[in-house]
């Protein structure tokens, strides 16, 4: 511990017991570990997200309606008919059921992160009736929306921090972290500071300078936040991914910047509020860690079924895995994380799958563009358990631009390989990615053969089969081809599914596999994969290279 580490700890100290008076009278345990649970506990009830397929959208980037080369929620809306056009006979939308918006919150940059007003639409975006249009027709389609909620910061041009850095009497000076020093720390993943100079003080800030963190110490902070969440799920939103959850409140340098038991007992309670008013809201986590530390996010699920904490969470070692695997041909680093989970994960809970997201390199580019491999990975995703995440543009193969800035993770989405890409009739506010002669959704629409084809037959065998949505999973041992081949059964109620991936680029010969079933039933195949011969004692199966199957298992009476 520094010498400048007692100011702070004292600080906290002080704050927290304030906390408590406040959470006390509010009948809220804050404090780690806090007892005298109520008798009757509201319980999460999140039907829906068991059965949904998410589908991330970057706003700027998606679809412009005015011509100024910004992406906008009008043009979103009138997108939704790609998505999901609210009929389940048709087979030529995505066949998505919610979709999660990075921010759309008032901010002075092109991502949004960093927000200065909460309860405004970004102008460049609309404005609040365009978002109840887009929410209107999202329902009729069938379709929930999530958006982020950035509660771990501001932006440092937000009026809540020029007031708290006014002066060390500033109403707000409690609502961010102040200090009168520098204690030196740096980003627990990095080099960067954590503790910026203003006005003759220094304030906490774990990401930079312009984006201050807030105080969660401080209960005001903590009510603000819970008001916020509450005003949007009454104007129509259904739940938020909640930004850098982990890293809300400090400790201290390096790692006791990140979960801290002040950060699980803020969850606690702004959990119980949501659930207290809106049991169906979605609250997912983005705890970018490993597999036991993201399992506390759920927190305990003996009196909230579900978690008392975070109901999901991002999985991202899975993630990873699965991209690892499918690019290196092997499934001998997938396996162990599921068997990891099985082990730490809370019981019941929602776990949130993805490929990658909007702070990753595209997968197009990290499987450098094989078309076999862009198949293999969402058939992988989309029959393990979990709820999925889709990343705008996955579906038809969207690669990075050229360079490592965020930007080049985010560029405008391409509808057709016209000057334009179908994206707006003025200049795009960023270029298109390289490989947009291909990588388009008029070129791949009504092509049976094409990445978006494909990603249409999957998704939905997933909505058609209760096995493939809800169902636990218990990987099989495939024999001589050992990590070629990824194998498992899905089981729901009465229904039982068998997923096997194929993971090279050799033809594969699977078996005997210790299922028991009369008929292997195909709820959705690649070209080639089919059983080679079995019965009630066990199956074999041919997997062309790359290729994966999923079959209903079928038992006579």
């Amino acid at each position: 511990m520094t010498h400048h580490q007692p100011v702070l700890l004292d600080l906290r100290r002080r704050l927290v017991s304030a906390a408590l008076v406040v959470a006390a009278a509010a009948g809220v345990g804050l404090a780690a570990g806090a007892s005298a649970a109520p008798t009757s506990v509201r319980q999460w009830s999140h039907d829906w997200v068991r059965d949904a397929v998410f589908y991330e959208v970057f706003v700027r980037s998606f679809a412009d309606s005015d011509g100024d080369g910004i992406g906008d929620l009008a043009g979103l809306t009138a997108r939704l008919d790609y998505l999901n056009d609210g009929d389940p006979a048709t087979g030529d939308d995505l066949g998505v059921t919610a979709l999660w918006l990075m921010p759309i919150f008032e901010s002075p940059s092109y991502h949004g992160y960093d927000t200065v007003d909460y309860e405004a639409v970004e102008a460049d975006y609309g404005s609040r009736r365009d978002l109840r249009r887009l929410l209107r027709a999202a329902r009729r389609r069938g379709i929930r929306v999530i958006v982020d909620f950035m509660i771990n910061h501001t932006s440092s041009q937000h009026p809540w921090f020029a007031d708290s850095a006014s002066s060390p009497e500033a109403a707000r000076r409690d609502w961010y972290v102040w200090r009168p020093d520098n204690p030196g720390w740096t980003q627990p993943w990095g080099p960067g500071p954590t503790w910026h100079p203003r006005n003759g003080a220094w304030y906490y800030g774990i990401f930079w300078s312009g984006m201050p963190d807030l105080n969660f110490l401080h209960p005001p902070v903590r009510q603000e936040a819970i008001r916020l969440a509450r005003l949007w799920l009454r104007r129509g939103l259904d739940g938020f991914r909640l930004d850098a959850a982990r890293h809300l409140i400090a400790a201290g340098p390096g790692e006791l910047q990140n979960d801290t038991p002040e950060t699980h007992a803020f969850w606690r309670e702004f959990a119980a509020a949501i659930r207290e008013r809106r049991p169906r809201a979605l609250l997912v986590g983005e705890n970018w860690t490993d597999t036991p530390t993201i399992a506390t996010y759920y927190g305990e699920v003996d009196e909230v079924r579900g978690g008392d904490e975070l109901p999901m969470n991002f999985n991202f070692p899975l993630a990873a895995a699965v991209v690892d695997g499918v690019g290196r041909g092997r499934a001998d680093g997938i396996v162990p994380v599921l068997e990891e989970m099985a082990t730490v994960y809370p019981h019941g809970v929602l776990d949130g799958t993805f490929l990658t997201n909007h702070d990753q390199r595209r997968l197009a580019s990290q499987l450098g563009g094989s078309p076999e491999r862009l198949r293999l990975a969402p058939a992988i995703l989309l029959t393990l358990p979990g709820t999925p995440f889709l990343y705008y543009g996955e579906e038809v193969g969207l690669a990075n631009g050229p360079g490592d800035r965020d930007e080049q993770k985010r560029t405008p989405m391409p509808w057709s390989d016209e000057p334009d890409g179908g994206f707006s009739e003025g200049e795009p506010w960023f270029a298109f990615a390289p490989g947009r002669e291909h990588a388009n959704v008029a070129r791949q629409t009504g092509d049976p053969g094409s990445l978006l084809s494909h990603y249409r037959r999957w998704i939905r065998a997933r909505r058609a089969s209760p096995a493939l949505r809800r169902g636990g999973v218990r990987l099989l041992e495939t024999g001589e081809p050992g990590d070629a081949v990824l194998c498992f059964v899905r089981e729901a109620g009465d229904e039982r599914a068998l997923a096997a991936h194929n993971l090279t680029g050799d033809l594969q010969i699977v078996g005997p596999l210790a299922v028991a079933a009369d008929q292997l039933e195909p709820l959705q195949v690649d070209a080639g994969a089919r059983p080679a011969g079995g019965g009630p004692g066990g199956w074999r199966l041919v997997l062309p290279p790359w290729a994966s199957g999923v079959w209903r298992l079928v038992s006579s009476p």
